[in-house]
């Protein structure tokens, strides 16, 4: 049970961000991009904060080793970006302001490099982000189904963002939408493939669940403070300001409702 779980929650965080990224890039949603961002951004601290790191800590863990690990953590993740950017930077960051680097609506810039070294450099680097997500939501659903679930859906909202850029520029490069939608998508499948190896990485290492568990937050954290938030952070009317706090509230609003249901309140 707990396997088809993993293969099912990793395949809609996986492919299911993909096709929300095509919607909001392409499609009749792409006005509500920066409300995705805030919604993103509430979704992933919320499961961080309020979920994942309790279940961790509730474990017979040390607090200090927990603590050093989601340190850890962050900054694998801070280095890990920036392995990111110096491999294909010039696709997400480069050419783009800061705001828009993950999440850009428009199409990009020129590139110095051809396009199948733009094409492989992106493709690889999402399966390689997306096998990474499939074992974090194995390890959550391993630990308990309702955490699963919260994951999968805090996974499929983090990458919606990453996603869009990739798109835009697999679009560019492929000169289609569909070819690039095909693309990502294929990368975005990895995510099941992360889920069964964490899957069994997971029931070998039972022990290490929670630190497993605190990767997990410090991951969504990360991106939630270092990628989204940061997007959001703009000069805006009262009113616009006030549509970022109330997504941000949905999101955490979201992930404390999905709770609830798993736990049949």
């Amino acid at each position: 049970m707990i396997l088809i779980a993993i293969v099912l929650g990793t395949l809609a965080a996986g492919i299911g961000s993909v096709w929300l990224a095509a919607l909001l890039s392409f499609g009749v949603l792409s006005r509500y991009t920066q409300h995705m961002l805030s919604l993103a951004a509430g979704a992933l601290l919320a499961t961080a904060f309020m979920h994942l790191l309790p279940e961790a800590f509730e474990s017979q863990a040390s607090a200090h080793d927990l603590f050093m690990t989601l340190l850890v953590g962050l900054v694998f993740f801070f280095l890990l970006d920036k392995a990111e950017l110096w491999h294909h930077g010039h696709e997400h960051h480069h050419e783009l302001p800061p705001e828009h680097a993950h999440a850009h609506a428009g199409p990009p810039h020129s590139h110095d490099h051809g396009p199948k070294a733009g094409t492989w450099a992106v493709l690889t680097g999402d399966s390689v982000h997306c096998f990474g997500d499939g074992v974090l939501i194995a390890s959550a659903f391993v630990a308990d189904m309702r955490l699963g679930v919260i994951a999968s859906l805090a996974v499929l909202a983090h990458e919606v963002p990453h996603h869009m850029g990739d798109l835009m520029v697999l679009r560019t490069v492929s000169g289609t939408r569909r070819a690039a939608l095909i693309k990502v998508s294929l990368a975005g499948a990895v995510t099941a493939l992360g889920g069964l190896v964490g899957y069994w990485l997971v029931e070998q290492l039972q022990d290490y669940l929670p630190y497993f568990l605190v990767v997990a937050s410090s991951s969504f954290v990360y991106v939630a403070l270092a990628d989204l938030i940061p997007q959001l952070q703009k000069r805006l009317s009262a009113r616009e300001t006030a549509a970022q706090i109330a997504w941000l509230l949905v999101g955490i609003g979201l992930v404390t409702w999905v709770s609830g249901l798993a736990h049949g309140r």
